[in-house]
C-alpha cells in the first residue's frame, strides 16, 4: 500500500467511513447517555461524527482521537471553538489509558476491525465504565449465501453475519442494546465525496497517483455491486459489570 496516495486521496475529505448523523442520535438515544456523559470517539477521522456526539447528548465532553496527523490536525482546526471537544493523537489500542478513560459511551466507526473483533471488543469493554455503552460499526454479511464479490470486498477479513458479530459481543460481557444496518446514504456520504477528489486528482495528472485513484474508485464500485449482501452493521451494547 502506497499510504502517501492513499492519504493524499483522502485529505480533507468530510468523513474517512460510511455514516451518517442519524447514525449517532440514534445510539446515543438508545444508550440514554447521561447529561454530561464522558464520550470518545475512538479513531475519529477527520471527526464528521464529533458534532452530533458533542450536541445530542447535554453537557457531553467529547474525546475525539486518531493516530493519522493529518486527521488530528484537521479534528484540530474543526473543533478549535469547541468548549466540550477534546482532540488528540493515540492509537486505537491505547483507548484506556487516555486521560478521560473510562468513558460513558465509545463511538467506533468502522475502525474496531482494525484490532479484530474479539479483541477490539476487549480493548473498549476496559476502557469504559461499569454500565457504559459501546457502539461501533463492523463489516456483515446480510445474508446466508454471500456471493464471492460480497466476500472479496473485505479482502480476508473475517467478516461475520449479524448472529455471528451478536455471540462475539455477548461473549465479551456486553448486553446488545439494538443494531442496525449502515444505509446505503451513509455510504454514499463516504463514496460521493471521494470521488469528487478522484475526479480532481485525475485533471492533475500526476501518474504516481494513478494506481490509488483506480484502487479507491473501484472499491466505490465494487460496493455498489453487492451492496444488498454485505455492508456495515452497527451495534449498541451496554458494558455487564
Amino acid at each position: 500500500m502506497d499510504w502517501n496516495a492513499f492519504f493524499e486521496v483522502h485529505k480533507d475529505l468530510p468523513r474517512e467511513g460510511p455514516g451518517s448523523t442519524e447514525d449517532v442520535v440514534w445510539a446515543t438515544a438508545l444508550a440514554g447517555v447521561p447529561e454530561g456523559a464522558a464520550i470518545c470517539d475512538a479513531a475519529a477521522g477527520p471527526g464528521a461524527d464529533v458534532e452530533a456526539l458533542a450536541q445530542t447528548v447535554p453537557g457531553a465532553q467529547v474525546l475525539a482521537f486518531d493516530k493519522h496527523d493529518g486527521f488530528v490536525a484537521q479534528m484540530q482546526t474543526r473543533f478549535s471553538g469547541a468548549r466540550n471537544v477534546t482532540v488528540q493523537k493515540a492509537d486505537l489500542a491505547e483507548i484506556a489509558n487516555l486521560p478521560k478513560a473510562p468513558f460513558d459511551m465509545i463511538w467506533c466507526a468502522g475502525a474496531l476491525y482494525f484490532l479484530g473483533l474479539k479483541n477490539g471488543l476487549e480493548v473498549m469493554r476496559g476502557a469504559l465504565k461499569p454500565g457504559g455503552v459501546l457502539a461501533f460499526s463492523e463489516p456483515c454479511f446480510f445474508t446466508d449465501t454471500p456471493s464471492p464479490k460480497a466476500r472479496a470486498f473485505w479482502e480476508g477479513y473475517p467478516t461475520r453475519d449479524r448472529a455471528g458479530i451478536a455471540a462475539a459481543v455477548s461473549a465479551v460481557g456486553f448486553d446488545i442494546l439494538g443494531t442496525r444496518d449502515v444505509s446505503d446514504a451513509g455510504w454514499e456520504a463516504y463514496y460521493h465525496p471521494m470521488e469528487a477528489r478522484i475526479a480532481m486528482l485525475r485533471a492533475e495528472g500526476d501518474p504516481r497517483m494513478t494506481d490509488m485513484l483506480d484502487l479507491c474508485a473501484k472499491e466505490a464500485e465494487d460496493w455498489r455491486a453487492v451492496r444488498s449482501e454485505t455492508g456495515y452493521l452497527l451495534t449498541v451494547a451496554r458494558r455487564l459489570s
